[in-house]
Formats: C-alpha cells, structure tokens, sequence
C-alpha cells in the first residue's frame, strides 16, 4: 500500500482497531487526521504525534462532523471506524437505547460519509465503514437487536452509496467483524478461545486496501472478517 502524501480521515481512531489502522497508514506515508471526544483518549493514544488530532469532535453533530473536515482540500480517504456496541433483548431495549445505538454506529457513519465526498477531489477517493457479522448473519443478533439493526443500516448505507457515487470514482466499501481480539474482549469473554479471533492488525490490513490507490475496482462490498471466529 502506497499512501504517500495522500489524506486519510480516521474516525475511531483511538480504539483498538483505530490505533492498528493509523499505524499500517502512517507507515505507508499517509497524513491522518483523528477526531477523538475526551483528553484521555489524545493522552493514551499512541500515534498523538503523528496526526492531526481533532478535539472534543462529536460525530453524531452535523457542525463537529463539518470540524474534522474543514479545510481538507485533498482528501483521498474516510475510514468510519466510530461506533458502539449494545447487549440487550428487545423487550429490554427501550427507544432511547435504539436511538444511541442508530446514532453511535448509523447515523455517525452517515454523516461522515456524506461530508467526506464534499472534501473528495476529482480523483475521487475511498470511504471504508465498520459492519458487523450480525448486519450480514442477523440471526446472529440474537440479544444484540438494536446493535444488529444499527449495523444493518451501516451495510446498507454502504452498498447504496457505492451504487450512487461509483461515476465520481469514489469506491465504497466495509468490513464485517466479528469478535475483534483485543484486551476488553478477552476481559469479556475469558473462556473463549481468542486464537479464533482476527487481530485488530489482521484487520487494518483489509481495511488499507480497501481504502488504498491499489484498489481499483472494489466497491459495495461488506467483507467478512470473522478470522476463524
């Protein structure tokens, strides 16, 4: 991957997966810009003096989302990482913890995606979103309803967009996760075999190509990347 002088938005850029995905671009020369909300996510963020941080950015707010992409005139990629998961039947899931869930994953990404293709140049450029294995398996949502239904909107948003914008060569793409393997799943789940879940690493790397200049004719695609998982 060659991201040489090119322009790469991260939003989730501090998380488990964010921290892998900026370290593969940087080291494939991108200048990243990272929104982030509290000072303890810039503080414990690794690459802090690497990228262009954006404080304080909440990304469910029209006028934040305007912030971050402010004055970017050659943007070659937005990678939607931002979200959230929710456990929860829904018979226990009440309107206000759907709406949380549509606007952390849904409607984030939606926003994101839309002032993204106003920075783009006429070169175009790659949008990447976060799925989930429940938005293409929702059987697999079992319990997780609201969370399953916000992913499914995400993969979704994804295929049509990249149906409406593939003459403005801008391709469109997402990853489907399944259980990533970092240390707040492990906590989680401490008897499970983690050998089965993909790296965060693992992941970055399907997530660079989707959105690198090598990639020239992928689009629409919500790819799984369940590991063995």
């Amino acid at each position: 991957m060659d991201f040489a002088n090119r322009t790469v938005i991260v939003t989730g850029g501090t998380g488990a997966l964010g921290v892998a995905v900026v370290a593969a671009l940087l080291d494939a020369g991108a200048q990243c810009r990272v929104p982030y909300l509290t000072d303890a996510e810039a503080d414990s963020f690794p690459h802090r003096d690497r990228v262009t941080l954006v404080p304080r950015c909440d990304l469910t707010d029209e006028s934040d989302v305007d912030r971050l992409y402010d004055g970017v005139s050659d943007l070659w990629a937005s990678i939607h990482l931002a979200g959230g998961f929710g456990m929860g039947d829904l018979a226990d899931t009440d309107k206000g913890s759907l709406m949380r869930m549509l606007n952390t994953n849904l409607v984030s990404c939606y926003l994101c995606c839309r002032r993204a293709l106003a920075a783009f140049g006429p070169s175009g450029g790659r949008i990447v979103n976060v799925a989930a294995r429940a938005a293409l398996e929702p059987r697999q949502g079992a319990g997780t309803t609201a969370y399953t239904v916000s992913k499914a909107g995400v993969s979704a948003l994804t295929q049509a967009l990249a149906a409406e914008v593939v003459q403005q060569h801008v391709l469109v793409n997402a990853v489907a996760p399944a259980i990533i393997d970092t240390p707040a799943n492990r906590a989680a789940m401490p008897r499970a075999d983690h050998r089965r879940w993909p790296s965060p690493a693992e992941i970055a790397a399907t997530v660079g190509f989707l959105a690198a200049p090598d990639n020239e004719v992928t689009t629409g695609g919500v790819v799984p990347v369940y590991g063995r998982a």
